[in-house]
């Protein structure tokens, strides 16, 4: 088991093939990605690497943290995720990662913060058909219906499917494909769509329910020290 990637959604275009057809792709940028802890079985109880994303200003960052990062010689980071790693996939504190992580073809899955919608009805929210046009319907078209029982058992279950918040929430994509990789941008473009707004920070990581690629580089693709630099 591999370590992901934090990448930052910059949006969606799409891609000509020879034939002529296009695929519509999700452009994913790599903003610096490097490992700024790792998580050992005989320390911590499990194995995992701490990777960190994006550069933030040093006064905005907690002294505590400082020494966080000056520990593994990196700059201070937006956002920091752990992801868990088999034994032989550890890596060294420092090292930059780069869009080669993932080959074209490869299958990864996506996680992400969708888009809020704030308070939504029945019929966005859970795709209910509403009430008829007619036969005496009148102002409720929209509405959920009946949403209990009779005395007995004399409630609403917990869980019952009603109006309320919708979107913002922790959603994971799977099985998306690598339709391009452009390793000097550090630029992943995943086939299709994936949760959350424009800037926003996703988790790329290999399939789950999917082998691995066999050209997937293990444990990661990690940065040269003349292309380092570029990384970001």
């Amino acid at each position: 088991m591999r370590t992901g990637l934090i990448a930052k959604k910059l949006g969606m275009t799409r891609l000509f093939k020879e034939d002529g057809t296009h695929v519509p792709v999700t452009v994913l940028h790599l903003d610096g990605v490097q490992v700024v802890d790792v998580r050992t079985e005989e320390r911590d109880g499990y194995t995992a690497v701490q990777l960190g994303t994006g550069n933030a200003k040093v006064k905005n960052v907690s002294k505590p943290n400082r020494g966080h990062f000056a520990s593994a010689k990196v700059e201070p980071k937006k956002k920091l995720v752990e992801f868990r790693v088999a034994a032989d996939a550890v890596l060294e504190k420092g090292a930059t990662l780069t869009a080669a992580h993932f080959v074209v073809g490869q299958k990864v899955d996506v996680t992400g913060t969708s888009k809020g919608k704030g308070f939504a009805g029945g019929m966005k929210r859970w795709n209910f058909s509403g009430l008829e046009a007619t036969h005496g319907v009148s102002i409720s078209h929209r509405s959920l219906g009946s949403t209990g029982n009779r005395q007995d058992p004399g409630k609403t279950f917990k869980n019952k499917k009603m109006a309320g918040h919708l979107g913002h929430e922790r959603v994971t994509t799977l099985n998306l494909e690598v339709a391009h990789v452009d390793v000097e941008k550090n630029l992943l473009m995943i086939r299709g769509s994936i949760p959350g707004p424009k800037n926003e920070l996703v988790l790329v990581r290999d399939a789950i329910k999917k082998a691995r690629h066999a050209d997937a580089p293990y444990p990661a693709a990690l940065a040269t020290a003349d292309n380092a630099a570029a990384a970001g």
